[in-house]
């Protein structure tokens, strides 16, 4: 059948990077089960079981990419049951160790362990794709440090920024989405040999009973696959719990992503600040005029996925039953990948909607003009009081001119003329000369540029320092579509 002619899930077919699908993929799958058999044996033997022998191993290792997907597919229809299956078709390309494959083992030795091994690796790729986004929005912040534009609070016109400290707002939300991320994956431990409902009692039989040589196995496979310890005790599977604290902090990168996506969209719509718009584009098939923000759009379209694959883990979680239950099954080989392809395809596209972000300086001039008198009517008073004037007289005159100028620019849709009014107006003469200054839209940011230099120093480069060579390896981010 043509994949035409099928459903395919599009954070496949339209949006995953090469490295995540391939990451649960079933090439990934079952060549990891087959090396956690691999360690298994080679751990078995060097602890005494002489019926292990080296041609055994060599042929299971030289065997490893090797898989028959149709044996094992045909023998999992006869048996019901995946992993035997693949025992099968392992022990089909490797005959001398067909007899030692799994010994003493659960299913869940290479189910659990092998999904503790995939998830740790999705982890490292998200990480490092998380170490690019960050470094490249702080270059935007550098860049844009004393740029003032108009702040919003409510989404109506608020004291000066800066588009750099703007900017300083998203990256620390990414920075904490790192430090969750790298706990997550620091934290993720092995499942270990630990038997079927986590008493070691297979082993128990296969080593006499020697409760120090089971404790070395446990501590020998899980070197061999690549972690520093076990958890201590399980059930059947490692606890599901685990499950929500690896989906919690990509659910929430999931709120990050699409907070910072809305307000480009928003940017966008004041024509302040834009993401990438390639030269063929097309952003509407009637209107062709129009730069849809479509990358931020689809970075909160699936954010909203991201977001809820949470629930998913802590739902399983609260439902299983004792050693375990096999209603976690199904669902996790559907909320784990997605979770790990959705914020893989977010981590891309912002990314590139980073790489290519466009900013209007006149743009922001102008919106600045428009509101700037307004946000002026303090420092207008008080010069007044230091050349002389009342306060209170000096409040109620600027009161009249603003309802004035407010007038003309709402009703009349004119532009703010409340600066031309002061000038006009014979009670502000005192300091007709400084009202250039006093509207310079650099005295009214603050200390945004510190700001952003200070949080950059103190706080980026702290946390990007044990990255420098993964922000060696630049790629730059592309869209298929």
């Amino acid at each position: 059948m043509s994949s035409h002619a099928k459903y395919q899930s599009p954070l496949v077919s339209r949006y995953a990077s090469k490295e995540m699908a391939y990451n649960f993929s079933e090439d990934k799958r079952y060549t990891t089960w087959r090396k956690l058999w691999v360690n298994l044996a080679v751990a078995e033997q060097r602890l005494g079981l002489g019926d292990i022998t080296d041609e055994a191993i060599d042929q299971m290792r030289a065997n490893i990419d090797n898989i028959d997907y149709e044996v094992a597919a045909e023998e999992e229809k006869k048996r019901r049951h995946d992993v035997m299956a693949h025992v099968h078709a392992f022990g089909l390309v490797a005959p001398k160790a067909a007899g030692i494959i799994h010994v003493g083992a659960t299913s869940c030795y290479v189910t659990d362990n092998g999904d503790l091994i995939i998830l740790r690796d999705a982890y490292d790729i998200v990480i490092n794709k998380l170490v690019h986004v960050i470094d490249i929005l702080s270059k935007f912040a550098k860049a844009y440090r004393d740029m003032p534009t108009l702040g919003f609070t409510h989404f109506q016109p608020a004291q000066l920024v800066t588009v750099g400290k703007r900017a300083t707002l998203w990256i620390q939300e990414l920075l904490w989405d790192l430090r969750n991320f790298e706990r997550a994956r620091n934290d993720l431990k092995f499942r270990g040999v630990k038997g079927t409902t986590g008493t070691q009692a297979s082993f128990m039989a296969l080593f006499n009973g020697d409760h120090d040589k089971i404790e070395q196995l446990d501590q020998l496979v899980t070197e061999l696959s690549g972690f520093k310890e076990a958890y201590p005790v399980c059930g059947q599977t490692y606890s599901r719990k685990i499950d929500i604290d690896v989906l919690h902090p990509l659910s929430g990168f999931g709120a990050t992503a699409h907070k910072i996506a809305t307000d480009i969209r928003l940017l966008a719509n004041l024509k302040e600040v834009e993401e990438p718009f390639e030269k063929d584009q097309i952003g509407s098939s009637a209107m062709a005029y129009k730069r849809n923000p479509m990358r931020c759009e689809r970075v909160c379209s699936l954010s909203r996925h991201l977001m809820v694959l949470v629930n998913d883990a802590l739902q399983t979680s609260a439902v299983q039953w004792f050693e375990r239950t096999l209603d976690d099954s199904a669902i996790r080989r559907i909320s784990l990948p997605e979770a790990f392809l959705t914020t893989d395809i977010l981590l891309t596209t912002m990314q590139n909607i980073f790489e290519g972000m466009v900013v209007y300086p006149k743009v922001i001039e102008r919106r600045i003009r428009q509101e700037l008198p307004f946000m002026a009517t303090e420092n207008v008073i008080m010069a007044m009081v230091k050349s002389g004037g009342d306060r209170q007289e000096c409040h109620e005159q600027i009161r009249v001119l603003s309802h004035q100028a407010a007038h003309v620019v709402k009703m009349e849709g004119g532009e703010n003329d409340l600066i031309e009014r002061i000038k006009n107006t014979e009670y502000f003469k005192p300091i007709w000369e400084q009202l250039p200054a006093l509207l310079d839209p650099s005295t009214f940011i603050g200390r945004a540029p510190q700001q952003v230099d200070s949080f950059i120093t103190n706080h980026v480069d702290v946390a990007l320092a044990p990255y420098t060579e993964v922000l060696k390896e630049k790629t730059k981010a592309e869209l298929s579509v």
